[in-house]
């Protein structure tokens, strides 16, 4: 999980739409919400590492927002995607 506190949503989800295609190998983005009024994110993707998502995340969205990383627990998670 990315969560994100955006400083700029439309460069922040712009980066992060052209980047979609670059996804690491193996990785799916299963989940990309933000609040109504854009100032927080949260996208659920699923990889191999977590550096492998901050990585990406940096990349394409980092100038545009502080992101917190954290891996799922699924097993107690509802309604996440498998």
């Amino acid at each position: 999980m990315a969560v994100s506190t955006v400083s700029d949503d439309g460069k922040f989800w712009g980066g992060l739409k052209k980047a979609h295609a670059k996804l690491p190998k193996g990785a799916t983005w299963k989940v990309a919400v933000a609040s109504k009024d854009g100032a927080k994110a949260v996208n659920i993707i699923t990889a191999d590492s977590i550096e492998g998502v901050r990585d990406f995340f940096e990349t394409h969205a980092g100038a545009y927002a502080r992101t917190e990383y954290f891996e799922a627990d699924a097993a107690n998670a509802v309604g996440l995607p498998r």
